[in-house]
């Protein structure tokens, strides 16, 4: 099992394309280097209900990220790193551990600037004769290039579309200006599509394909509207989306005044409303009073699915 490196000197991972020498030590925007750093691994049940079925996701969370989202409630990981070195096949027995739970899946949280590393354990883990689906759970902040070199190896990708406008994202999220956010989402979305398709669900569990996340934000700040008429447009009124009510002012979210408070529920609704209207019915939402719980919420009947959510990076 061997991993090709090459994207890590000069790093070219994601799109900022920060170009330092990872293997040589050196750290880019996002933090990671030459190790492997991850900060949990273990049966989740917090996803979408395909995704988590009833048995969990067996979610492994890496440390660091190539955004910097003001309310990151993952902060500790995604910005300060915390979290623990693994070797390579020390993941790959991580895989195998999580199989060993009962886990419906492999779910890859913030994998990003651990690609070239996740691609050579996913091979290694395939050629034992795993399974279970593998996940890549991110925050659409992607490199197309990346992204090929594992087609083939991932099953279900679960990518955010956070913003529609650069400015917000570069703002909210510092996405670099010279690779903003809203366009190599959308590139990197449309080649997730191209590898797995639609959402193909048996006896209730996801096996492959896409399901597209969506943080709503207060005061419209994400431009949920175009997010999603591009989605319905590019990958089709069929796409699988999970929209998100949880969102919550932490971490830096004081920085930013419309960021202070909780979403409202009229403007959740409006942007449910929106979907129906326009044809969206593969769809799953939260209830707004289960958002600081991240617990699944079935208690209430609504024209799509629900549940309780994941963490808002």
């Amino acid at each position: 099992m061997k991993a090709d490196l090459s994207m890590l000197s000069p790093c070219v991972v994601c799109p900022r394309r920060c170009g330092v020498d990872r293997l040589a030590g050196e750290r880019g925007f996002c933090g990671a280097g030459k190790d492997i750093l991850v900060a949990h691994s273990g049966p989740h049940f917090g996803e979408e209900p395909p995704i988590t079925g009833t048995k969990g996701s067996g979610n492994i969370f890496f440390s660091f990220c190539n955004l910097r989202c003001l309310f990151c409630q993952n902060y500790q990981i995604s910005h300060e790193g915390q979290g623990s070195p693994v070797t390579l096949g020390g993941l790959v027995e991580m895989f195998f551990s999580l199989e060993a739970m009962g886990c419906h899946n492999i779910n890859l949280v913030s994998p990003t600037p651990y690609v070239p590393f996740i691609a050579a354990a996913i091979g290694e883990a395939k050629e034992r004769g795993i399974g279970i689906p593998f996940v890549y759970n991110a925050n659409g902040y992607d490199s197309v290039d990346a992204l090929r070199s594992l087609d083939g190896l991932i099953d279900i990708y679960l990518p955010d579309f956070k913003y529609w406008s650069p400015a917000i994202a570069q703002k909210l999220s510092s996405a670099a200006q010279k690779a903003p956010y809203p366009e190599c989402a959308r590139a990197a979305i449309i080649e997730m599509k191209r590898q797995v398709g639609d959402l193909v669900v048996e006896s209730g569990v996801a096996k492959r394909g896409i399901l597209v996340r969506h943080l709503v934000l207060p005061g419209g700040l994400a431009g949920s509207c175009p997010v999603l008429t591009w989605i319905a447009e590019n990958l089709g009124r069929q796409t699988s989306i999970g929209l998100m009510s949880q969102y919550l002012p932490l971490h830096r979210s004081g920085e930013y005044p419309l960021l202070s408070r909780k979403i409202r529920q009229e403007e959740y609704d409006d942007i449910v409303s929106f979907l129906i209207n326009n044809g969206m019915e593969n769809v799953f939402i939260q209830e707004l009073e289960s958002a600081p719980l991240l617990v699944p919420d079935f208690g209430r009947e609504h024209p799509f699915g629900e549940w309780g959510g994941g963490a808002h990076r």
